[in-house]
């Protein structure tokens, strides 16, 4: 029996070149193009391995792996990102992601990633500043006492919606809970992180990996 794959990016045509490129090789279980889809697929379907992009509307990636991870489910992560960010590196092995690999690698590259995961080992694109080793012994220590603020899970989402420019009402909505009790997590958000404007908040969120902004087609 193959083993199963499941797929997750908000991009459609990045999404079935991974399908057409997985296919031969494992049974592609389906795709998801948010994080909660995501979350909500890999619970119905419990694959052998996910590969999933670091930045997803609605749940990023990272948040979407450590919820599912905490959950029990034994599928192997494999992160896909942009940017060779050893920070991101370390926060995505520490959320339970078995290879975090850059999306300008090549398909034989993914391809041994996954396989490696799939084997049960860990895999780092050669192309970060940093080893696989050093990078799974910082993951690995978790420091007693972080000088960044700790948020809730319902804090980061309700931070990602808003970087992504969602509307109180539409943070509500996808949250399920009132307006008053988003703009309630809004406010109690900068309040424990010591920002005052919406566009602060949207930094923070790029800043500790929650969004990612894409360069504009045609500039350098």
């Amino acid at each position: 029996m193959r083993p199963t794959i499941l797929i997750a990016d908000d991009h459609q045509l990045f999404a079935e070149s991974l399908r057409s490129l997985l296919s031969p090789t494992y049974d592609v279980v389906g795709i998801a193009t948010n994080g909660r889809e995501l979350t909500e697929l890999v619970m119905r379907f419990k694959p052998d391995l996910t590969v999933t992009d670091l930045s997803m509307p609605i749940l990023n990636g990272l948040d979407a792996v450590q919820n599912l991870t905490a959950m029990g489910l034994r599928s192997k992560f494999v992160v896909l990102t942009m940017h060779a960010d050893i920070s991101l590196a370390v926060l995505v092995f520490r959320a339970g992601a078995s290879a975090f690999v850059l999306k300008t690698a090549s398909g034989d590259e993914l391809k041994e990633a996954i396989e490696t995961a799939h084997r049960g080992g860990c895999y780092l694109s050669p192309q970060f500043p940093c080893d696989l080793v050093t990078v799974l012994a910082e993951a690995a220590r978790r420091p007693a006492s972080d000088k960044a603020p700790q948020l809730t899970k319902r804090q980061r989402e309700v931070l990602q919606l808003v970087a992504e420019g969602k509307t109180m009402k539409e943070v509500a909505t996808q949250l399920n809970i009132s307006t008053r009790t988003a703009e309630s997590y809004k406010y109690n958000l900068m309040n424990v992180l010591g920002i005052r404007t919406t566009a602060e908040l949207v930094q923070h969120a790029i800043k500790i990996g929650l969004i990612t902004v894409r360069p504009l087609e045609g500039t350098v």
